[in-house]
């Protein structure tokens, strides 16, 4: 095993649930310094662990271990860290509570605090529900986090967002198999219903028409590729874990909490970091104009889109070189400023 696990104790969670003995499973790059403050936070995405975060981090990158200590924690749900897949009996499978990125961002504020001591970020980043993680927690720790970097992604579900994701669960769930999430064998046809879903929404149309995914990606047909690149993508996935993590993007919103009261504008305002907001010009998800929302009620953002026709997948997981080194000359001259 690559990875660590924090022991949380008891989590009483927004939605008034607690899980019993919480555990959070994290990565680490690089070494802590003396005076604590060159640590990054980087969350993960949907159905994404730690090491889909891993393009990221290397030598000479923004996110270099020689000089920066880099936190991976894993999103509750996605099966490392407490999850429908490793839970004890009652909480286990369908009964798994639901969670929020508010409660995500609390246990890893422990993670980074208790563990390791560390009273400032210097950047928290992330890409899509690695986003909607990076803007809570500029918003729940305005006086931590000194900087925000969050790509194709949100502070907020969005209404349309929402409705994709519906598509998504009911594609999965629509498997007999299913049985409600009691499944003997895995519902392999609604993971594949899913990806299919998937498909159409995690590239633009301008990738499609290009039809960069046998030109460029070197699949041998559209038919391939969806055979290949996503089904196989989420086929190894377990599906409560698959929709645990779903609930939790569709209530994505940095201001559903005691601290804004649902203020969203409010809650944006709060987030004192400076902020590079990055969406990807052709993400279907996340579009600009979300963000320039988003950036407009920031003190302190920069809206500066990904100029990419790759959509969703300019920001990960390492799937276009040009992108990554977009982001990561734009994640450079933000840790520089």
């Amino acid at each position: 095993m690559d990875y660590e696990i924090y022991d949380l104790g008891n989590v009483t969670l927004q939605g008034g649930a607690t899980i019993r003995d919480c555990k959070l499973a994290y990565k680490t790059f690089g070494t802590l310094n003396a005076a604590k403050d060159n640590a990054i936070v980087y969350p993960t995405w949907y159905s994404g662990q730690h090491d889909a975060n891993e393009w990221l981090v290397g030598p000479g990158m923004a996110l270099d271990p020689a000089k920066y200590f880099i936190i991976i924690p894993n999103m509750l749900g996605n099966g490392l860290s407490s999850s429908p897949s490793n839970t004890p009996e009652p909480y286990n499978g369908p009964r798994f509570p639901n969670v929020t990125a508010y409660d995500n961002v609390k246990v890893q504020h422990r993670l980074v605090t208790e563990k390791f001591g560390i009273s400032k970020l210097p950047l928290v980043t992330g890409w899509s529900m690695g986003a909607l993680q990076t803007f809570h927690w500029g918003a729940m720790f305005p006086d931590m986090v000194e900087r925000i970097a969050p790509f194709c992604g949100s502070a907020k579900c969005s209404r349309h967002n929402f409705v994709f994701l519906e598509g998504v669960k009911a594609a999965l769930t629509a498997d007999a198999a299913f049985k409600g999430g009691w499944y003997d064998t895995k519902p392999a046809i609604g993971l594949r219903a899913m990806a299919r879903v998937y498909a159409g929404w995690g590239f633009s149309q301008d990738f499609y028409r290009a039809e960069l995914d046998i030109k460029t990606l070197g699949f041998s047909s559209l038919e391939d590729f969806l055979v290949a690149f996503w089904e196989g993508f989420f086929l190894p996935k377990d599906a409560n874990n698959l929709l645990t993590m779903l609930w939790t993007w569709q209530r994505g919103d940095i201001s559903a909490n005691e601290i804004y009261g649902g203020d969203f504008v409010k809650a944006l305002g709060a987030i004192k970091a400076k902020a590079y907001v990055m969406p990807g010009a052709t993400d279907l998800y996340f579009p600009p104009a979300d963000s320039e929302f988003e950036v407009a009620h920031m003190p302190n953002a920069k809206f500066i889109p990904i100029p990419s026709i790759w959509g969703h997948f300019a920001g990960g997981p390492g799937t276009n070189p040009v992108d990554v080194k977009f982001l990561d000359d734009k994640l450079k001259e933000l840790l520089a400023s």
